[in-house]
């Protein structure tokens, strides 16, 4: 994105649209909201940040095109909206995609949405060309990402607290299947586990006692999350 927003006369000059659409994609707790903040610390941009497009005293469509407006007005900036297929309704969605692409040129614009679902986004949101051109995908960490992740935490840890080698390779085998969000709750709640006794090598039970607790709670919330979506 730095470059893109440097080479303003380029794009012109070569008869480009300075514009961008860029989607991450993935399920929750993996790094796309940190990435999004990052992103923007680092671009030193303006920024419009929409988690919702309704309010108390104006109708979606309203709101939709107050916030492009106002995009306009503050480009170049980054528009984020944040949770893609929440924002976009059936009601809203002509009335979205002719701000996103109608007469408006929205130049000097880029388009930062996330998602957790894309299969609830529209296709002519999410496949048309020039719209969302850019697609990164947020996976749940790979084993070796589980292991540095597991070392990064174990590395801050004060000596009492460490954990052992074989204790990192098992707990990295147990959580397949964990995003970083439940890896970082596995800590926290093994950490306040551990103040208890403070015993040394009371993290290594604390720790592999809690991954059987955090997955169950990841079972419940996928399996309300299925039932509300078979629901509606």
């Amino acid at each position: 994105m730095t470059n893109f927003f440097a080479l303003r006369e380029t794009y012109e000059a070569y008869g480009l649209p300075w514009k961008r659409g860029i989607l991450f994609i993935g399920s929750p707790g993996n790094g796309k909201t940190h990435a999004v903040k990052a992103l923007i610390n680092k671009m030193q941009q303006p920024c419009l940040y929409v988690k919702s497009f309704k309010s108390e005293y104006s109708n979606p469509h309203h709101n939709i095109r107050q916030v492009f407006r106002e995009a306009r007005q503050s480009a170049p900036c980054i528009l984020v909206l944040e949770d893609l297929d929440s924002l976009v309704e059936q009601e809203n969605r002509s009335f979205f995609l002719n701000e996103l692409d109608g007469f408006a040129a929205n130049l000097g614009i880029v388009i930062l949405a996330t998602t957790n679902h894309p299969d609830r986004i529209d296709a002519a949101i999410l496949e048309r060309p020039s719209r969302f051109d850019r697609k990164y995908y947020f996976e749940l960490p790979t084993l070796a990402e589980r292991i540095a992740y597991i070392n990064l935490w174990n590395d801050k840890f004060k000596p009492t607290m460490r954990l052992s080698e074989a204790t990192i390779s098992q707990i990295a085998e147990m959580t397949n299947g964990f995003s970083f969000a439940y890896l970082k709750e596995l800590f926290v709640s093994s950490m306040m586990l551990w103040m208890q006794g403070m015993e040394p090598g009371g993290m290594d039970k604390s720790i592999i006692s809690l991954v059987a607790v955090l997955r169950q709670q990841m079972s419940s919330a996928t399996g309300e999350n299925t039932a509300a979506v078979s629901t509606a």
